[in-house]
């Protein structure tokens, strides 16, 4: 087996539509400047598209791209970042998963992958050393996840797939990587808009190597020693996986209830970490390699199935009205053989409870009641009768019949389990986020609630930590490693480990630039030197994610994305939560206006020309 040190810095460019490929080989000067994952997709994507393509359309291309750790030991790094333009939201984007694919391509010899054209007819790629084969997919087509992908080589192989509602162009289908999902946005649709069942990568044919070995393992064994000692990676994940954030959600009053009528209440604790832990008998089911197991399964009922992360228990779950965690498992399992993402479904779910309730539509859906949920899966990923409509998202749907005021979108992205009333800042990282209203472009309610260092109802400091979290998110996103890791790199450094958290807390409230100015986050830059072998300061690291950022956010201006749309669902922004006595609502405004100011936008939400070209972009 043949070494590959450091990077290949070899893309394969795919046209489905002449069934050909070539390579294009990556400079060092982009490598420095977009670093690799999201960062040097987006920049591929930039040079290639022009504005105003169809999303489903034959000149969109779909980026998949390991990053630099992608294929080593290193902490969490089996990520893959992937990157096109959105069915969905008509925007960029972008999303990021586990699963086997990204090192079995990095294995193979390739460190990225980008799809362009229209196939004639139903086809999967199989991936080599040597470049590309387009194979017969007829079969396949028609078929669930599970089914294909036990077919071509079951959850260990490298492979990405799309499951009904890809095929059907359901707006957020999704694609699987073993147990995993490039879940938002609805790439699968964009493979399914283009004939492409999967994807095979037949890695293992090279040992990725990292150029400066003695510093690659002095910081692993540094990323694994801060991982090991902070509670929410070492404890609160580990033990009870994303779920462990539902009972502090709910005592936050920040959970969704009932189309995020409501923050809270009294049955949440059924469908926490901590009690399906004890229900379900949970254990490891995790990305490799893997520093933080938060990923789970269980018995359910006999029968062993994947535990839902928070985000699937909120919308598929308490969004609905809804406690029983098998009844949220069935779900989450159908959704994963079908192919769509459980946040967009469970809030286009909820919406129409409410607009059946409020008579703008007609449907046997209604708050606390299981009844007629599967039988809406089936129909949206199977485009038949309102499911068909109910495909399209909560901002069509609102769109055509009403009930704007309650459509939980950001940009056309359904809103993550996150009641931003009860997190201020969270709720301006939804406003901004480039993609929609995700809540890992810049995990703000993080710092508010899980961790209790920013107050969460003031709008002081939010428009700084919310740029600096977007900006280092680009990197972790472009290395590419989990998010999660940044609950204990920047914060178990020895400044914030053994200051006071009252102190702590206070600084960062209070004084955010200077706390920004000597946060550590320097374990992450030094995995990428060790990597490439390319010297870059902890500044040059930070201001290639923020060129990341921006890039994608002129990207999106290009689309007509401005001020207008840097909002917030009527709902949080006008109506209050039940037991809120304060009577709380979003202060969007003025936290907007600052944190335009300190990205270099204009007042209406564009990147000035002098920002693009400080940054390089322009």
């Amino acid at each position: 087996m043949a070494d590959i040190i450091g990077t290949s810095n070899k893309v394969l460019e795919v046209n489905l539509s002449s069934q050909e490929f070539s390579v294009y080989f990556v400079t060092e000067k982009e490598r420095k400047m977009y670093l690799g994952g999201k960062g040097l997709g987006l920049k591929l994507l930039y040079d290639r598209m022009k504005p105003g393509i169809d999303p489903l359309g034959e000149d969109n291309i779909i980026a998949f791209m390991p990053g630099v750790l992608s294929g080593t030991r290193a902490h969490c790094g089996g990520r893959l970042a992937a990157v096109t333009k959105s069915p969905l939201t008509g925007i960029m984007a972008f999303s990021s998963c586990g699963g086997p694919f990204g090192a079995q391509l990095k294995t193979a010899g390739w460190d990225g992958l980008l799809i362009r054209g229209k196939a004639k007819k139903p086809i999967y790629l199989q991936i080599s050393s040597t470049g590309i084969e387009f194979k017969e997919g007829k079969k396949l087509w028609g078929k669930d996840t599970l089914f294909v992908q036990e077919k071509l080589g079951g959850k260990k192989a490298g492979t990405l797939i799309i499951g009904v509602a890809g095929e059907n162009l359901v707006r957020y289908a999704n694609i699987i990587s073993g147990h995993r999902f490039l879940g938002r946005t609805g790439m699968g649709a964009v493979m399914g808009s283009k004939n492409l069942k999967a994807i095979v990568a037949l890695g293992g044919e090279y040992n990725i190597v990292p150029k400066n070995q003695k510093l690659f393992d002095k910081v692993w064994n540094k990323a694994k020693k801060y991982l090991d000692r902070n509670y929410v990676t070492s404890v609160a994940y580990r033990k009870f996986g994303t779920s462990s954030g539902t009972n502090l959600m709910n005592r936050a009053n920040g959970l969704p209830v009932n189309n995020f009528k409501s923050g809270s209440h009294q049955h949440a604790s059924m469908v926490s970490g901590e009690r399906m832990k004890e229900k379900h008998n949970t254990k490891y089911y995790t990305c490799k390699p893997c520093t933080i197991y938060c990923s789970k399964k269980g018995d359910f009922g006999g029968e062993v199935q994947v535990v839902p992360e928070y985000e699937t228990l909120s919308l598929l779950g308490t969004n609905l009205g809804i406690f029983d965690s098998v009844q949220i498992a069935k779900w989450n399992q159908v959704c994963s053989e079908l192919g769509m993402d459980t946040i967009s479904v469970g809030n286009t779910i909820g919406w129409v409870m409410e607009a059946t309730e409020k008579g703008l539509v007609k449907s046997e859906l209604k708050f606390a009641s299981p009844n007629g949920v599967k039988k809406a899966l089936l129909d949206i990923a199977n485009g038949k009768g309102f499911g068909k409509e109910m495909g399209e998202g909560v901002r069509a749907l609102s769109e055509k019949y009403g009930g704007k005021d309650f459509a939980m979108h950001v940009k056309g992205l359904e809103i993550s389990g996150y009641d931003s009333r009860s997190c201020f800042g969270q709720g301006l990282a939804y406003a901004t986020a480039n993609r929609g209203a995700h809540h890992l472009s810049a995990y703000i309610v993080g710092l508010e609630v899980i961790m209790g260092l920013l107050k969460p109802h003031t709008i002081r400091a939010k428009a700084d930590f919310t740029k600096f979290f977007e900006s280092l998110t680009c990197c972790v996103n472009s290395l590419h490693t989990c998010i999660f890791t940044a609950y204990a790199i920047p914060f178990e450094t020895w400044l914030p480990k053994y200051t006071p958290k009252p102190i702590l807390a206070f600084a960062m409230q209070n004084l955010p630039k200077i706390v920004i100015q000597i946060i550590d986050y320097s374990l992450y830059t030094k995995q990428w030197i060790a990597m490439t072998g390319i010297k870059i300061s902890n500044k040059e690291f930070l201001k290639a994610g923020s060129r990341i950022h921006v890039l994608e956010r002129y990207m999106n201006t290009r689309e007509g994305i401005s001020r207008k749309d840097d909002t917030l669902p009527p709902r949080l922004l006008q109506e209050t939560r039940p037991g809120d006595q304060k009577k709380r609502t979003v202060p969007l405004d003025k936290m907007l206006d600052k944190y335009y100011k300190l990205r270099g936008y204009d007042e209406n939400g564009i990147p000035k020309e002098k920002t693009l070209k400080e940054l390089g972009i322009v």
